[in-house]
């Protein structure tokens, strides 16, 4: 209860108002069967005149005035409360979200970070508002309804002493059916949204490989899951309603039976039984109510605890205590001391080992090797994407660790192998490099990445709109948009993961001289696939199976390192060919 007082206090007044309003209502609801009842009895005796009548009918509408201005207040009390507690916490999650390392986001994967911070989190505010209605609601009618019932008439009351414990223990017994079952559902919804998101994601995939025949049959196969899974929640609901009033009906026959005796009998008013059996009812659908508000809670119990799964997962990359919030990357310099990572700390395969490099201040670097010989990983070391097992990696002769991560990442540009856009202006999203960049400073950085002629094409140029991740432009297009951000964040060290592949090679030439004449201080990182990409560079790292083979000129690497040396001949003879 600690950690959702949270977001219950700041609208505490909205918390508390909203039940009272609801109290309200309960009391004119108490008042209601009485009054109802004397009616029935004056008129049954021959006493009811005109005076009553209009005195009656002036107490009902006063009543009726009062219940409603309760019951209007308690709905929007609670529904406001319920709403700004639905928010808050949302946009806790998002930011817990948004600390994440990759490995943390793979353990939950993203549809179902998605489900849990939209539909579980409408579940939990479905909960609020419905307790919130009926947390007073439902003990008051109950308990108001027993006390004018037996206050009417003791021996009636026997009836529900005998009927609401066998429908207490009915009620039990469905919710602890419906628990899993619920829990289960979110399940489902999670990897529905999954395939829905991957489906969409990779449309143009899809398309070109004709398969959305099987993308068909996969939705249909996860989306029955969720619907036999719905059903068999839904299965509870519906035997509740049914056994509820199999309850209450079968107590209102037995009080009209054992009642019209002592009508018959004991001279009992028959506006008394009338209110009496209006009183059961109230009493037998307050337990109802709560019955709904249980069966509810298993479903948000559920929710609840996916949400306090995210909010509790510790990022496994975060400040250390005692980082200096201060320190800043001034030149650049990078160094890898004995530095071994593995993706899977249980693993005895490293994907990294034994990593020992210096990389000047303002220097050009190639990085090249295999696919999946570790070089993507081994940049993703500097920005603190992940972090090493053991050694340490140092910039500007600093631990990397002790940065904050908002200073280390400040200093640090990264153009990465898959480049994405976000929907909005071309000018929007170059400006998440720099927020407060000129029109002049984007043109520049944009001429830069060999990105000006085609925006420049485009009718609305800097202010035209992207599709989400940017699927209107082509795949060069998009490595260049990514290369000119990077740059506008004017960083001390510029990381190029496979950026320019997508490119020919007299722009990526172009791009290349750019850096050199326009940003010559800052350390430049190229990892390339193509040995054309990284032959200039003044150092030139090659890599194999996690481990770094070679370190030198390309004349140097050509000479002595046989690897090198392979993949050099085998794209020149391609090149020839």
């Amino acid at each position: 209860m600690k950690r959702w007082m949270k977001y219950i206090k700041p609208y505490l007044s909205s918390f508390i108002l909203g039940p009272c309003g609801m109290m309200v209502e309960v009391i004119g609801e108490m008042f209601m069967p009485l009054i109802l009842g004397m009616i029935i009895n004056d008129g049954y005796e021959g006493t009811l005149t005109v005076g009553k009548s209009i005195g009656y009918a002036a107490m009902l509408f006063g009543i009726v005035i009062i219940m409603m201005t309760g019951g209007v207040a308690g709905a929007y009390f609670g529904s406001k409360a319920s709403v700004n507690f639905a928010a808050d916490l949302r946009r806790d999650v998002y930011r817990k979200i948004q600390k994440y390392s990759f490995s943390n986001i793979d353990k939950f994967s993203p549809s179902s970070l998605v489900t849990r911070m939209t539909n579980d989190v409408t579940q939990l505010q479905n909960f609020v508002n419905m307790i919130l209605r009926m947390a007073l609601r439902s003990p008051g009618m109950f308990i108001g309804g027993i006390i004018m019932a037996i206050s009417l008439r003791p021996s009636l009351s026997v009836i529900l002493m005998v009927t609401m414990p066998i429908m207490l223990i009915s009620i039990a017994m469905l919710i602890k059916m419906g628990m899993p079952r619920f829990a289960n559902l979110q399940k489902k919804v999670d990897k529905l949204n999954g395939t829905v998101r991957e489906n969409v994601t990779n449309v143009r995939v899809v398309k070109s490989f004709v398969r959305e025949d099987y993308e068909i049959d996969k939705f249909e196969k996860d989306n029955g899951e969720l619907k036999n899974s719905s059903v068999n929640a839904v299965k509870i609901m519906i035997y509740m309603g049914p056994v509820m009033n199999l309850f209450m009906y079968a107590t209102i026959i037995a009080i009209i039976w054992l009642g019209h005796g002592e009508v018959l009998e004991m001279g009992m008013p028959v506006g008394d039984l009338s209110a009496f059996i209006n009183y059961a009812t109230q009493i037998l659908s307050s337990l109802m109510m709560v019955s709904f508000l249980f069966m509810t809670s298993s479903r948000a119990m559920a929710s609840a605890k996916r949400i306090c799964e995210v909010l509790d997962e510790v990022p496994d990359i975060q400040d250390i205590e005692g980082a200096d919030a201060s320190k800043e990357v001034v030149a650049g310099e990078i160094e890898f001391k004995n530095v071994l990572f593995r993706y899977y700390k249980n693993s005895e395969e490293a994907v990294l080992e034994n990593i020992n490099l210096k990389i000047p201040a303002g220097s050009t670097v190639g990085v090249i090797g295999s696919t999946g010989c570790g070089k993507t990983t081994l940049v993703s070391m500097i920005p603190r994407l992940y972090d090493v097992d053991e050694g340490e990696v140092l910039v500007d002769g600093v631990n990397v660790k002790d940065y904050s991560l908002k200073k280390l990442r400040d200093g640090i540009g990264i153009v990465l192998q898959k480049n994405l856009l976000f929907a909005g202006s071309i000018s929007d999203n170059l400006r998440w490099g720099d927020m407060e960049a000129t029109d002049e400073e984007i043109i520049r950085m944009s001429k830069y990445a060999a990105a000006d002629k085609f925006v420049d094409a485009f009718k609305d140029k800097y202010e035209t709109e992207l599709d989400k991740g940017g699927t209107n432009l082509s795949g060069g297009q998009k490595q260049r948009l990514c290369i000119a951000r990077a740059l506008l964040k004017k960083p001390k060290i510029l990381i190029l993961d496979d950026s320019t592949s997508a490119v020919d090679t007299a722009t990526e030439a172009q791009i290349r001289k750019a850096f050199k004449d326009e940003i010559p201080d800052c350390t430049k990182i190229i990892i390339a696939q193509r040995i054309s990409s990284v032959m200039e560079a003044d150092t030139i790292i090659v890599m194999n199976d996690g481990k770094i083979t070679g370190i030198g000129t390309h004349d140097e690497l050509l000479e002595n390192n046989a690897e090198y040396g392979e993949i050099y001949y085998s794209q020149m003879d391609k090149k020839e060919a």
